[in-house]
């Protein structure tokens, strides 16, 4: 089959590799209709290549038809449509039970000392497989795949698979008070789809910051009042008005949906970059034990938030020595959470959202559609934000 493979920093191919078998009695084969380019397959593009080894299989926000199913998946049968988290997690285990399949105590990778894997991540996220591939192999398949219904577009359920447990996770984490106010920092589709989200959970006083126009037009078009953040000669400037808009105190809550990839930091950004040009055997220590993250959004976002608010991450972020103003943090009393998105945890709460009336928006957020084949034009495109992409979908 075809898949798109990571063979180095920017450098993805899409090449013929083996066709995904049956393994275990939980796995299932599904044939994959749509697959998107997410914000996070950038990470792997540029910032953390120390974890990752040449011909890797990307991808991981795909959905398709069941091909084959092993003989304790009695949940699936050929030719269901379904949709596959990002996660992979067993359903029955305590952390799956209450509600976190990102720490599911069955497949969690615990030789390197993490959660649950991921498809079509690093080695520290058991290294399985993507789904930007025509075919995937599908562990723990009595409880990951999503089913959904014939007759709509892709477009409709793709998003199950992270953009909308992501976003949707993030305002619930952000717990805006009613009547209170949400700041999103980054307007990227997970960015973008939060603040859809805010916005249908009556949340009035949303706040989007990004610095692409095609972005900050895409929120205001849904509602948001935005903030460019090229019309500010700094951070300061931006806290200020958008502290203006709240009554001086600054938002109950703020999403960084942006990450390590942020703007500025120049130090974190060398760490980084020699990790990547390291040997692997030398960059991956120096990677786990010594590096750091480009805080910039998450620095905004200390200074913004009002006392006693709370900051949601949903950027990712992974550096094992990053500073943090402790004394700020403490002294405001910020609330901080954070992590993988917990996709089984929200997708029955989403799903009813996903009708012909479309509330979210999802059949037309895509602004890309291209061929599996285009991979390594497509994650340039999305890295270098050319062409007004926020969103591309792959179709094998």
């Amino acid at each position: 089959m075809k898949a798109v493979t990571w063979q180095g920093k920017r450098d993805v191919r899409v090449e013929e590799v083996p066709d995904p078998k049956i393994q275990e009695p939980t796995d299932a084969v599904i044939r994959v209709t749509s697959s998107g380019l997410c914000g996070s397959d950038l990470h792997l593009y540029e910032v953390l290549t120390p974890f990752m080894t040449p011909g890797d299989i990307l991808g991981h926000e795909p959905m398709g038809i069941v091909e084959e199913v092993g003989p304790e998946v009695t949940n699936l049968k050929p030719g269901d449509r379904v949709v596959v988290p990002f996660q992979i997690a067993c359903g029955h285990c305590y952390m799956c039970d209450t509600g976190l399949p990102t720490q599911c105590e069955t497949t969690q990778v615990t030789g390197e000392g993490m959660g649950a894997p991921l498809f079509g991540y690093t080695r520290l996220y058991g290294a399985i497989p993507g789904g930007q591939a025509e075919y995937l192999r599908v562990p723990q398949a009595q409880f990951g795949p999503i089913k959904v219904p014939e007759g709509p577009a892709d477009d409709r359920f793709v998003y199950l698979s992270d953009v909308l447990p992501t976003a949707w996770q993030a305002v619930e984490y952000a717990a805006v008070p009613q009547g209170g106010s949400l700041a999103v920092l980054g307007l990227g589709p997970i960015g973008d789809m939060a603040c859809r989200i805010a916005r249908l959970k009556g949340i009035d006083k949303v706040f989007g910051v990004d610095l692409v126009p095609e972005r900050l037009e895409r929120a205001r078009e849904r509602g948001v009042e935005t903030f460019d953040l090229r019309s500010f000669d700094n951070e300061k400037e931006l806290v200020s008005a958008i502290q203006e808009r709240t009554g001086g105190r600054g938002p109950d809550a703020v999403i960084d949906a942006v990450g390590t990839e942020a703007h500025g930091g120049a130090v974190a950004k060398l760490v980084q970059q020699t990790a990547a040009v390291l040997p692997r055997a030398i960059g991956g220590p120096l990677a786990e034990r010594f590096s750091i993250d480009r805080l910039a959004a998450l620095y905004t976002a200390i200074d913004l938030v009002r006392r006693g608010g709370t900051i949601s991450l949903s950027g990712v972020y992974g550096g094992m020595a990053d500073p943090m103003p402790m004394l700020t943090m403490f002294d405001k009393q910020i609330q901080l959470r954070m992590g993988q998105a917990n996709v089984r945890r929200w997708s029955d709460e989403i799903v009813p959202y996903l009708t012909d009336d479309d509330p979210l928006g999802v059949d037309g957020f895509a602004t890309h559609r291209m061929p599996l084949a285009d991979a390594p034009h497509a994650y340039e495109m999305f890295q270098k934000k050319q062409d007004g992409a926020v969103k591309v979908l792959m179709q094998p």
